[in-house]
């Protein structure tokens, strides 16, 4: 008996080039800068970036680029200190400890794996503000996990596309 994947693909993806993962997360950071007061629903945009690159490439992207991203987005956030930078680092060890189950499934139920992921890390966050003082932001503040898990398909393609492309092309090869 031999068990079939999910998903097939013909095509062959490149290594993933080191530039392109500092590229992408510093983009997730600069996205979670924009100033959108209190909107509902907004993902945290490093978090997401982190979780993909911890999955897909966890011997590259882990605790400590958790770390750095995390205490950057403290600075910039001008929260508590170490908020982020918990959250993150617990999400790239569960990340980086589900990333061959999680790659096993198809794209639909990787997000439905990483949702808990994305609502664990916000709620360490919450935790972390509530512990120093701050208000309950409301259960609203939870919706950006679940809009993250929606965006977790587009995203792996997006982030993947530059990996799609051959070195050289050949007419005569069909991938």
């Amino acid at each position: 008996m031999t068990i079939q994947p999910t998903h097939s693909s013909r095509r062959i993806l490149l290594p993933v080039r080191q530039w392109f993962i500092l590229f992408s997360l510093a983009a997730a950071f600069f996205l979670n800068l924009i100033p959108l007061g209190h909107a509902i629903g907004v993902p945290d945009w490093v978090a997401l970036t982190l979780a993909f690159w911890c999955v897909r490439e966890p011997l590259r992207v882990g605790m400590g680029t958790a770390f750095v991203f995390g205490v950057l987005m403290d600075v910039a956030a001008g929260s508590v200190m170490g908020q982020h930078s918990l959250a993150y680092l617990l999400l790239a060890y569960a990340a980086g400890g589900l990333s061959r189950r999680i790659l096993w499934f198809p794209l639909v139920q990787q997000a439905l794996h990483v949702l808990p992921l994305l609502l664990a890390t916000q709620l360490v966050m919450v935790v972390t503000r509530l512990v120093g003082g701050a208000d309950f932001p409301g259960w609203g503040y939870f919706l950006g996990s679940f809009s993250g898990a929606l965006l977790w398909f587009p995203l792996t393609f997006m982030l993947l596309l530059p990996q799609y492309q051959p070195i050289e092309k050949d007419e005569n090869r069909p991938i």
